[in-house]
Protein backbone atom coordinates (compact mmCIF):
# COMPACT_ATOMS: atom_id res chain seq x y z
CA UNK A 1 0.00 0.00 0.00
CA UNK A 2 1.56 3.23 -1.08
CA UNK A 3 1.49 6.29 1.06
CA UNK A 4 -1.48 8.32 -1.35
CA UNK A 5 -3.57 5.16 -0.64
CA UNK A 6 -2.50 5.45 2.83
CA UNK A 7 -3.97 8.98 3.05
CA UNK A 8 -6.63 8.45 0.89
CA UNK A 9 -8.06 5.48 3.69
CA UNK A 10 -7.37 8.17 6.22
CA UNK A 11 -8.63 11.07 5.31
CA UNK A 12 -12.08 8.87 3.95
CA UNK A 13 -12.71 7.20 7.52
CA UNK A 14 -12.16 10.72 9.26
CA UNK A 15 -14.56 12.37 6.56
CA UNK A 16 -17.18 9.71 7.51
CA UNK A 17 -16.93 9.84 11.08
CA UNK A 18 -16.95 13.52 11.34
CA UNK A 19 -20.06 13.57 9.44
CA UNK A 20 -21.68 10.39 11.01
CA UNK A 21 -20.67 13.11 13.90
CA UNK A 22 -22.40 16.06 12.69
CA UNK A 23 -25.55 14.28 12.39
CA UNK A 24 -25.82 12.61 16.25
CA UNK A 25 -24.79 15.18 18.08
CA UNK A 26 -27.02 16.99 20.35
CA UNK A 27 -25.31 20.38 20.61
CA UNK A 28 -25.34 22.39 17.44
CA UNK A 29 -21.98 24.84 17.98
CA UNK A 30 -20.24 20.89 18.40
CA UNK A 31 -21.64 19.90 14.76
CA UNK A 32 -20.31 23.17 12.99
CA UNK A 33 -16.92 22.45 14.63
CA UNK A 34 -17.57 18.79 13.13
CA UNK A 35 -19.01 19.92 9.74
CA UNK A 36 -15.49 22.33 9.42
CA UNK A 37 -13.27 18.74 10.24
CA UNK A 38 -15.27 17.13 6.86
CA UNK A 39 -14.84 19.75 5.00
CA UNK A 40 -11.18 19.75 5.77
CA UNK A 41 -10.83 16.12 5.16
CA UNK A 42 -12.46 16.72 2.08
CA UNK A 43 -9.98 18.80 1.09
CA UNK A 44 -7.45 16.55 2.04
CA UNK A 45 -8.78 14.38 -0.60
CA UNK A 46 -9.26 16.57 -3.15
CA UNK A 47 -5.26 17.45 -2.81
CA UNK A 48 -4.66 13.98 -2.99
CA UNK A 49 -6.43 13.65 -6.03
CA UNK A 50 -4.66 16.34 -7.81
CA UNK A 51 -7.89 19.02 -7.50
CA UNK A 52 -5.70 21.49 -5.71
CA UNK A 53 -7.49 24.37 -7.00
CA UNK A 54 -11.16 22.66 -5.64
CA UNK A 55 -9.09 21.52 -2.28
CA UNK A 56 -7.72 25.50 -1.51
CA UNK A 57 -11.41 26.83 -2.90
CA UNK A 58 -13.13 24.41 -0.18
CA UNK A 59 -10.98 25.50 2.65
CA UNK A 60 -11.10 29.45 1.88
CA UNK A 61 -14.92 29.19 1.15
CA UNK A 62 -16.43 26.61 3.10
CA UNK A 63 -14.43 26.65 6.14
CA UNK A 64 -13.17 30.21 6.07
CA UNK A 65 -16.35 31.49 5.10
CA UNK A 66 -19.57 29.63 5.69
CA UNK A 67 -18.79 27.25 8.29
CA UNK A 68 -17.67 30.23 10.62
CA UNK A 69 -20.71 32.05 9.96
CA UNK A 70 -22.37 29.29 10.89
CA UNK A 71 -20.54 29.08 14.02
CA UNK A 72 -21.23 32.65 14.86
CA UNK A 73 -25.16 32.17 13.95
CA UNK A 74 -25.36 29.62 16.04
CA UNK A 75 -23.61 30.99 18.97
CA UNK A 76 -24.88 34.43 18.83
CA UNK A 77 -28.63 32.62 18.48
CA UNK A 78 -27.91 30.35 22.02
CA UNK A 79 -29.95 27.48 20.06
CA UNK A 80 -30.74 25.30 23.01
CA UNK A 81 -30.96 21.45 22.91
CA UNK A 82 -34.90 20.62 22.76
CA UNK A 83 -35.65 16.65 24.11
CA UNK A 84 -37.93 15.60 21.77
CA UNK A 85 -39.23 12.17 22.93
CA UNK A 86 -38.92 10.82 18.62
CA UNK A 87 -39.91 7.06 18.33
CA UNK A 88 -36.83 5.47 16.42
CA UNK A 89 -38.69 2.84 15.50
CA UNK A 90 -40.71 4.94 12.67
CA UNK A 91 -37.72 6.32 11.31
CA UNK A 92 -35.75 3.03 10.53
CA UNK A 93 -37.38 2.72 6.93
CA UNK A 94 -36.64 6.56 5.80
CA UNK A 95 -32.62 5.36 7.63
CA UNK A 96 -32.72 2.29 4.92
CA UNK A 97 -33.68 4.08 2.25
CA UNK A 98 -30.71 6.88 2.75
CA UNK A 99 -28.64 4.27 3.62
CA UNK A 100 -29.38 1.95 0.54
CA UNK A 101 -28.86 5.14 -1.48
CA UNK A 102 -25.58 6.54 -0.52
CA UNK A 103 -24.17 2.75 -0.25
CA UNK A 104 -24.87 2.28 -3.87
CA UNK A 105 -23.09 5.12 -4.77
CA UNK A 106 -20.36 4.76 -2.68
CA UNK A 107 -20.26 1.37 -4.56
CA UNK A 108 -19.95 3.05 -7.86
CA UNK A 109 -17.57 5.23 -6.87
CA UNK A 110 -15.35 2.47 -5.69
CA UNK A 111 -15.99 0.91 -9.50
CA UNK A 112 -15.33 4.02 -11.34
CA UNK A 113 -11.70 4.76 -9.60
CA UNK A 114 -10.76 1.07 -9.05
CA UNK A 115 -9.65 2.23 -5.64
CA UNK A 116 -9.24 -1.73 -4.47
CA UNK A 117 -7.72 -2.17 -7.49
CA UNK A 118 -4.98 0.98 -7.13
CA UNK A 119 -4.13 0.33 -3.14
CA UNK A 120 -1.93 -2.75 -4.51
CA UNK A 121 -0.28 -1.56 -7.51
CA UNK A 122 3.36 -0.71 -7.45
CA UNK A 123 4.13 3.21 -6.67
CA UNK A 124 4.73 5.09 -9.83
CA UNK A 125 8.16 7.33 -9.56
CA UNK A 126 7.45 10.85 -11.05
CA UNK A 127 10.57 12.52 -12.26
CA UNK A 128 10.61 16.43 -10.79
CA UNK A 129 12.71 17.30 -13.43
CA UNK A 130 10.67 16.96 -16.09
CA UNK A 131 7.71 17.81 -14.05
CA UNK A 132 9.11 20.88 -13.11
CA UNK A 133 7.98 23.33 -15.97
CA UNK A 134 4.96 21.78 -16.31
CA UNK A 135 1.71 23.94 -15.27
CA UNK A 136 0.08 23.36 -12.20
CA UNK A 137 -4.37 23.53 -12.37
CA UNK A 138 -4.29 26.58 -10.21
CA UNK A 139 -2.10 28.36 -13.02
CA UNK A 140 -4.30 27.16 -15.67
CA UNK A 141 -7.69 28.08 -14.31
CA UNK A 142 -5.86 31.51 -12.95
CA UNK A 143 -4.97 31.95 -16.88
CA UNK A 144 -7.90 31.63 -18.13
CA UNK A 145 -10.12 33.79 -15.96
CA UNK A 146 -7.91 36.64 -16.16
CA UNK A 147 -7.13 36.65 -19.78
CA UNK A 148 -10.17 35.03 -21.87
CA UNK A 149 -13.17 35.75 -18.86
CA UNK A 150 -11.28 39.02 -17.45
CA UNK A 151 -14.45 40.97 -18.03
CA UNK A 152 -17.31 38.61 -16.94
CA UNK A 153 -15.21 37.86 -13.92
CA UNK A 154 -14.79 41.84 -13.21
CA UNK A 155 -18.46 41.99 -13.21
CA UNK A 156 -19.23 39.30 -11.28
CA UNK A 157 -17.44 41.07 -8.79
CA UNK A 158 -19.11 43.76 -8.98
CA UNK A 159 -22.40 42.40 -8.67
CA UNK A 160 -21.21 41.04 -5.40
CA UNK A 161 -20.11 44.62 -4.69
CA UNK A 162 -23.47 45.79 -5.41
CA UNK A 163 -25.17 43.30 -2.98
CA UNK A 164 -22.26 43.64 -0.35
CA UNK A 165 -23.50 47.56 -0.27
CA UNK A 166 -27.76 46.85 -0.63
CA UNK A 167 -27.22 44.27 2.22
CA UNK A 168 -25.50 47.13 4.87
CA UNK A 169 -28.14 49.58 3.51
CA UNK A 170 -31.29 47.77 4.04
CA UNK A 171 -30.24 46.19 7.57
CA UNK A 172 -29.22 49.98 8.89
CA UNK A 173 -32.37 51.00 10.93
CA UNK A 174 -33.62 54.68 10.08
CA UNK A 175 -35.10 56.05 13.24
CA UNK A 176 -37.74 58.88 13.15
CA UNK A 177 -37.18 59.62 17.10
CA UNK A 178 -33.46 60.06 16.86
CA UNK A 179 -32.53 63.90 16.99
CA UNK A 180 -29.95 64.65 14.09
CA UNK A 181 -27.90 67.88 12.84
CA UNK A 182 -29.06 69.65 9.93
CA UNK A 183 -25.95 70.83 8.26
CA UNK A 184 -27.70 73.44 5.99
CA UNK A 185 -30.09 74.83 8.48
CA UNK A 186 -26.88 75.67 10.61
CA UNK A 187 -24.87 76.69 8.23
CA UNK A 188 -27.36 79.17 6.84
CA UNK A 189 -28.35 80.45 10.47
CA UNK A 190 -27.23 84.07 11.34
CA UNK A 191 -24.71 84.73 14.20
CA UNK A 192 -26.38 88.23 15.25
CA UNK A 193 -28.16 87.00 18.33
CA UNK A 194 -27.25 83.32 18.97
CA UNK A 195 -25.80 84.74 22.46
CA UNK A 196 -28.26 86.36 24.82
CA UNK A 197 -27.25 88.03 27.77
CA UNK A 198 -29.97 87.64 30.99
CA UNK A 199 -30.04 90.04 33.79
CA UNK A 200 -30.91 87.64 36.63
CA UNK A 201 -32.73 89.65 39.46
CA UNK A 202 -30.73 90.05 42.64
Amino acid sequence: MTTETFLFFIFSFFALASSLMVITSKNAVHSVLFLILVFCNIAGLLLLLGAEFLSFMLLIVYVGAIAVLFLFVVMMLNVKVNNLNLNSISLIPLGIVIFSALFYQFNLTIKEFYIYKSAYQQSIIISWLTEENSLSNIKVIGNVLYTNYSILFLLSSLILLIAMVGAIVLTMHQRTDAKKQIIENQLLRNSIGVVKFITLRK
